[in-house]
């Protein structure tokens, strides 16, 4: 699994999705204490007050993997599934953003005032994005579309139409099954 990093806006996105490795099935979210250090690695040290750490961790990974659909799509070039549109829709409306305006006239959007944990995190994901829609750079935040990968890469070609993480890896592994059917159909 290639690590090409986002931009700082898709960052924390990337981050997320790749928290849960397809191939191993090590969720870095659910090893001991694995919530706590992704959250103050991101700089939310705190979970939100009345959420306990079972339901801040559920959330996380429904959001991980509603992410994850949404970088296959960019990587198919297909429509985000509606399943996965709404459970976004309700995740992202629970972590509210609001428009800040800096001194200098320019512009961001933050979470609102009092979240914490989880929530924060959310909302901050949910900035990111709406900054990467404005500078054209979201849809090119993909997941690998080797069924065992699905690591979230972003896709620096000048096209903008890589399909895997890495082609040494799992690019190769793609086209030697090609091949190998082709073969297998040839005789």
């Amino acid at each position: 699994m290639a690590s090409r990093s986002a931009p700082d806006s898709l960052l924390l996105v990337q981050d997320l999705v790749n928290t849960l490795d397809i191939e191993t099935g090590a969720d870095a979210l659910c090893a001991d204490g694995g919530l706590g250090a992704f959250l103050h690695d991101h700089g939310e040290p705190e979970l939100a007050p009345g959420r306990g750490e079972p339901a801040a961790l559920e959330e996380l990974r429904e959001l991980r993997e509603a992410l994850r659909e949404v970088c296959l799509a960019h990587t198919a070039g297909t429509a985000v599934p509606e399943r996965t549109a709404r459970t976004l829709d309700r995740l992202l409306a629970a972590a509210p953003l609001v428009l800040s305006v800096h001194p200098d006239g320019g512009a961001a959007l933050r979470p609102v005032a009092g979240l914490r944990g989880a929530a924060h995190l959310t909302a901050r994901i949910a900035a990111g994005i709406a900054t990467a829609v404005a500078d054209g750079t979201w849809s090119r935040l993909k997941a690998c579309e080797a069924h065992d990968c699905r690591w979230v890469f972003y896709d620096k070609s000048p096209a903008g139409r890589s399909r895997w993480c890495t082609m040494a890896v799992c690019g190769s592994r793609a086209k030697m099954r090609t091949y190998r059917a082709r073969r297998a159909e040839s005789g």
